[in-house]
């Protein structure tokens, strides 16, 4: 194939589907799933990718029973009547070019449900329900229920059915002794706990018939104490693959393990090394997944025998036209996922509809649409960083002849320092994103050029975007040598000696003792620190954890008597918070600052006296708008636009930064 692209563009067949290519947009709920009302957004949603050139799309998880919902009548698919109304799911779908697998996923003691049910009663760490133990029968019925669902889901027009058998939910709880204390023919034994998923796959290819693909979604690494062996993974591969599934999928990590395994800090394809081991061992087709976000390494897994199909969820969220876009040559232009789970995976947990942070359109489809102008205006938009970025291009796209205005000599702004920080590289292509859609559009972009209210009178429409600087706290001597803001510091101006204090211990002040914590490490040395291990010799892939060894000595303090970190986002900050810890970083809480002077940071906690010897002082302290233009042109009478920081200082709130520039477009 004349493409950059030909293994990952390579059709594959699996059972009686062909695939076009070997792309799947990986199952993930969104909260589209729950309520028969979303189901024309939903199947707008997912028309979307399946236009966007993707092989093959798999759905958010639907219970096969009540006591399987992930929440209070969350998505089942239990009925005819709900079988009929995904209809307009599947052929939206397939009106689009497309193939579409239904999930079915049971909570077990993750439903957070007074009435979830487990192998044992054990309660979830991240749950406040305690479970049931199912009954000898009642397993055996939730097993043929998997198979109803299934069949179900293939009279809704579905091409496939995915069985989710880990992340920790209801098969994985089954599998694992750390969950399953049962003492009949489905626990004890490492044969009996695997009973379960091989009758759900037996029986579910009984209802299907030949043919009809069925992917069973694995667990690689539990990751979990009492978590299965690799002898184990391999031994239910094998099972499952002759109780009929078409596919392995595979799958990293329960819910509720203390080790990352999808978000920004974890390295791009860290866990392929795990489905390279799988497919050595099994004959049906493996699929690839997690932290897996360019065609580049997607095409790169398959050739080299890694995988015969890679999963990308987030990716297509970020850009239904990702596929499209490798295809046609065009990969400089896809908007990649950075995973940093701000607008998908938080907004699902705090029971939220999903989105992105880099495309607030995703789940909105029906909603936030950009159309095209009827009357072209001409518009200003006076600084580059999320949100003046995301509103010129999105007015760009929508017809208007657009001006981009930048005082500094490089486009980001406020995201420029936050791909500095370790574990945040990714941030860097959201602006490589950017930076070509000005280019494709046309934008005129106007860098070092600070613009005034005489040379913005000439425009139809005026943006503000002039976002935020860092606020300089009243402490005493806060003008001393020693004492610099994060901004100098993650830009390069300053250079931190090697003992710190860090003031403020917001989300700033947290990626900053990252960053002057941080030494260089390789995925194996990622993997060490978090007590990654071969699976072959320790159970779930869990290990002792490798120490740190920090490039400075930082201590992190805050006002607040609370915990450091209390505010960071709900799937990500207890990861960051670890990151201080196995660093060395010392936290002080409940602290008055007293004076920055030669001896260093002076502060009082509970009541008494402290003197931090150290070498700079970072102030992160905040931000404070900058919106001295906007003012003085609202007061010469013109009607101007302000948005992002310059609207709101907040902390480097990006994803409500660049939905603001995507939502004045579309207004």
């Amino acid at each position: 194939m004349s493409t950059p692209y030909p293994h990952l563009l390579e059709p594959i067949t699996l059972g009686n589907l062909t695939l076009r290519n070997r792309a799947v947009m990986g199952s993930m709920h969104t909260g589209l799933e729950d309520y028969v009302w979303d189901l024309p957004k939903l199947a707008a949603y997912y028309a979307e990718r399946a236009a966007g050139g993707v092989g093959l799309i798999i759905t958010g998880g639907y219970a096969p029973n009540k006591r399987g919902w992930l929440k209070p009548f969350a998505s089942e698919m239990t009925t005819r009547l709900q079988s009929q109304r995904h209809h307009q799911v599947t052929d939206a779908v397939h009106e689009a070019g497309g193939a579409i697998a239904m999930q079915v996923l049971h909570a077990g003691r993750y439903g957070y449900t007074p009435f979830s049910v487990s192998a044992s009663a054990d309660k979830a760490p991240i749950n406040p329900f305690k479970p049931s133990a199912l009954s000898t029968r009642g397993v055996d019925r939730t097993a043929s229920d998997f198979a109803r669902s299934a069949g179900l889901a293939q009279k809704a027009g579905y091409d496939a059915v995915e069985i989710m058998g880990s992340e920790g939910y209801l098969i994985n709880q089954f599998l694992a002794e750390r969950t399953n204390k049962r003492t009949d023919k489905w626990g004890g034994s490492a044969e009996n706990r695997m009973r379960f998923p091989v009758e759900i796959v037996r029986r579910t290819r009984e209802r299907v018939g030949e043919g009809f693909p069925i992917i069973y979604r694995l667990s690689l690494l539990d990751l979990v104490e009492g978590g299965q062996t690799w002898d184990e993974v391999i031994t239910l591969a094998h099972l499952v693959e002759e109780a009929g599934a078409t596919v392995i999928n595979t799958g990293i990590g329960w819910h509720e393990a203390r080790v990352p395994t999808i978000i920004t800090q974890v390295p791009r394809g860290a866990w392929t090394w795990t489905t390279a081991r799988l497919k050595d061992a099994v004959s049906i087709p493996v699929c690839a997944s997690n932290r897996i976000n360019t065609p580049d390494l997607a095409n790169q897994l398959i050739a080299d025998g890694t995988a015969d199909l890679v999963s990308m969820a987030r990716p297509l969220l970020a850009d239904p036209e990702f596929i499209n876009k490798a295809a046609a040559e065009r990969a400089d232009e896809i908007n990649t996922c950075i995973a940093c789970n701000q607008a998908c995976l938080d907004h699902v947990f705090k029971n939220r509809r999903a989105s992105c942070l880099v495309n607030p359109r995703a789940c909105r489809e029906t909603e936030l649409v950009l159309m095209p102008t009827v009357r072209p205006h001409t518009v200003a938009v006076v600084g580059a960083g999320p949100a003046g970025l995301s509103a010129a291009v999105s007015l760009a796209e929508t017809g208007n002849r657009v001006t981009l205005f930048e005082k500094s000599a490089h486009l980001g702004g406020q995201f420029r320092l936050a791909m500095q920080i370790p574990g945040k590289e990714e941030f860097a292509e959201t602006l490589r994103y950017y930076a070509r859609r000005l280019e494709v559009l046309g934008v005129d972009v106007r860098l070092e050029t600070a613009a005034d209210a005489a040379e913005l009178a000439a425009f139809d429409q005026i943006v503000i975007a002039t976002g935020v600087e860092p606020r300089m706290p009243a402490i005493p001597g806060i003008d001393h040598v020693k004492a610099v803001s994060y901004a100098d510091v993650l830009n390069g101006t300053v250079v931190v000696g090697e003992r710190a204090a860090v003031v403020g211990a917001g989300g700033i002040g947290v990626d900053v003792s990252v960053f002057l914590t941080h030494s260089p490490e390789s995925v194996e040395d990622w993997l060490a620190h978090w007590g990654v291990g071969d699976p072959a010799l320790h159970p779930g892939g869990l290990t002792s954890p490798k120490d740190r060894e920090p490039a400075r000595e930082v201590v992190l303090v805050q006002r607040k008597t609370g915990m450091i970190g209390a505010g960071l986002a709900k799937t990500s900050g207890w990861a960051h918070r670890a990151v201080l810890k196995q660093s060395g970083v010392t936290q002080i809480s409940g602290a008055t600052y007293d004076l920055i002077d030669d001896a260093g940071l002076h502060i009082t906690v509970d009541g008494k006296p402290l003197v931090l010897e150290v070498d700079h002082v970072v102030i992160c302290a905040g931000q404070e708008s900058v919106r001295g233009l906007y003012d003085d042109l609202v007061s010469a009478g013109r009607d101007v636009r302000i948005i992002g920081g310059a609207d709101v200082a907040a902390e480097l709130d990006a994803k409500r930064a660049i939905e603001q520039g995507v939502r004045l477009a579309a207004s």
